[in-house]
């Protein structure tokens, strides 16, 4: 299995939750130095709570399932405190 397809099953833990907030996440690409950077689709685009689920949640399934990955980063997240 490949690194996009380990990143993906990390997902699948996790996307009944986003999807039941109206949410999804899309994988943009994995970087030659194993950054997988993320597109937050519906509601997680726009939710102020995103950042906060992108790192307490996406961030911490996919590099549990796949220690590989050094850095997990959303493209279109804006950081609004």
């Amino acid at each position: 299995m490949d690194l996009k397809e380990q990143v993906e099953q990390a997902l699948e833990t996790i996307r009944p939750y986003l999807k039941a907030d109206g949410g999804d996440v899309a994988i943009e690409e994995i970087t030659a130095d194993n950054v997988v950077k993320l597109k937050l689709l519906g509601n997680c685009g726009s939710c102020k709570m995103s950042f906060m689920t992108m790192k307490a949640g996406i961030e911490q399934a996919i590099m549990k399932a796949v220690p590989q990955i050094t850095a997990v980063e959303a493209i279109n997240l804006t950081e609004s405190v």
